[in-house]
């Protein structure tokens, strides 16, 4: 039944091929969309289930034992991660049935997005580095695609820069995986870790290690997201949320993963890197979020606040503060989705994404404005809702490394992700209405259900944290705890 862990990459992979012949059948292809949504995700809970019961999962591709062949791992961390990213998918695609508009139905939206969604949950699952590298240029060559579907000037001014960029981070990612095995002679995670063990993590492999911190902050937007609020501003509404809530978590992933598993003998250079990187980085975000009237800039630069604040977990490296990044890590994939679909909606709505040409929304879209309240309170952390339990463990975790300064950094982003959104509702929603009765646009129940979907997760997800402790407690564990993963890859089940 190990096979069954493929499943997550290749139902959403032979989805977008078969959705590329139904390209004039717009009908037939939402509901084979939703309907391979639900498949992937019932298989990501299956396997979630099962290693808690049966300890981490691989399957060994061709029966090819490792360190020699190709493989998949999942543990409680990538499993997690699977799950959310299916659940995500899924309403995202129900906001795009009502929003993206058929001319862009007709131009492959689907089978681009599958092809995504197949990148990414192949970066989570994969056991060696060449094919982590793999898994990201498929996500990345979807990226591209959607990033410029439309045409506008905008988007296209955009793509040059993402791809520009990514183009670049993959050269960097090649080179470091060339030098690395150069050295250790291997790309499987589980063998690398033991060689790097072996070898004491000597100055060279510490050099590799930062060229792989390099490539994954480019991807994240850790420090290097100078080309994130752009890109993330300038495609339509459903596909700048699932960039946001998605494209940056596998970087995040991957730093969690290589500097957990491999590069973690030497923390005071590189988990101090990882420190520093995060501090400047809330502190940038949060700048950015404050400096812009442009609700997509705002919206944006929250995305890079909460990828500083998930790697303060990995740069303090204690296992509270770990839990409490796998916490926010879903938190934020779900809240991010809705942050952006609330951003786009008012612009259907209004016309216009400067903050000071709104004002009264929330008399004529009252759920609208109060979703925009309940988003606001659980990005800042205010319990019950879901970004609080994250924020507390990491914060616990700082306190007991002593990281005082990376805490009061961490909690000092939170104030200034209220001050941005509290000047959004308050602009935006709140005083005199600015649309008549005449002028009234209607809001669609098609984009307006997803909002109410994900803010629905976000309260749940706060209220019944205990329901996903044992799978974060587990992933945090395991994620402390290597040589539970080299065990379970080199001698686990066959």
């Amino acid at each position: 039944m190990n096979n069954l862990l493929v499943m997550p990459m290749v139902i959403p992979l032979l989805t977008g091929v078969f959705l590329v012949f139904l390209r004039p059948y717009v009908r037939i292809q939402r509901i084979v969309s939703l309907l391979s949504v639900l498949g992937t995700l019932g298989v990501a809970v299956y396997i979630l289930n099962r290693i808690q019961t049966e300890g981490i999962l691989k399957l060994d591709f061709g029966g090819w034992l490792p360190p020699y062949g190709i493989l998949f791992v999942a543990d409680s961390f990538s499993a997690l991660l699977v799950v959310t990213t299916m659940v995500v998918t899924g309403i995202l695609l129900l906001y795009a049935f009502s929003s993206i508009g058929k001319a862009h139905e007709n131009m492959f939206f689907y089978p681009v997005v599958f092809f995504l969604v197949a990148g990414v949950n192949g970066s989570f699952l994969t056991g060696d580095l060449f094919n982590l590298f793999v898994c990201f240029e498929v996500m990345l060559l979807a990226s591209y695609v959607l990033i410029t579907l439309g045409g506008r000037k905008v988007q296209l001014v955009e793509s040059i820069k993402y791809v520009s960029i990514n183009v670049l981070s993959s050269w960097f990612f090649l080179l470091a995986i060339a030098y690395l095995y150069g050295t250790v002679g291997t790309l499987n995670m589980a063998h690398l870790s033991m060689r790097v063990a072996e070898a004491g993590q000597d100055p060279l492999l510490t050099v590799i290690g930062i060229i792989f911190l390099l490539v994954f902050s480019l991807k994240a937007g850790l420090l290097l997201y100078f080309w994130l609020p752009g890109s993330y501003s300038a495609p339509p509404t459903a596909v700048a949320a699932l960039f946001g809530a998605l494209l940056t978590k596998v970087g995040i992933y991957a730093l969690f993963r290589v500097f957990t598993l491999i590069f973690y003998h030497e923390p005071e250079i590189t988990h101090t890197m990882i420190g520093v990187m995060a501090a400047l980085t809330m502190i940038g975000g949060g700048i950015g979020a404050i400096a812009y009237n442009d609700v997509r800039q705002v919206v944006s630069y929250n995305v890079v606040i909460a990828v500083g604040f998930i790697l303060v977990g990995l740069a303090v490296s204690t296992e509270a503060a770990i839990q409490g990044s796998i916490y926010y890590l879903i938190h934020d994939m779900i809240i991010k989705a809705l942050l952006f679909l609330l951003a786009g909606t008012m612009i259907y709505l209004t016309g216009t994404a400067r903050i000071e040409r709104m004002s009264g929304l929330i008399r004529n879209y009252p759920i609208l404005g109060w979703l925009f309240f309940i988003t606001m309170l659980s990005l800042t952390g205010i319990p019950p809702l879901s970004g609080f339990i994250g924020k507390v463990y990491v914060g616990q975790g700082a306190v007991e490394a002593g990281a005082f300064v990376l805490l009061g950094l961490a909690f000092l982003s939170s104030i200034f992700v209220l001050y941005s959104l509290l000047r959004i509702f308050m602009n935006c929603f709140w005083g005199e209405t600015i649309i008549n009765e005449d002028d009234d646009v209607p809001l669609p129940k098609g984009m307006l259900i997803p909002c109410v979907l994900f803010g629905l997760l976000t309260v749940a997800l706060g209220l019944g944290a205990e329901g996903i402790a044992v799978y974060v407690s587990d992933a945090a564990h395991t994620l402390m705890n290597p040589d539970i993963y080299i065990e379970a890859v080199m001698n686990g089940n066959r």
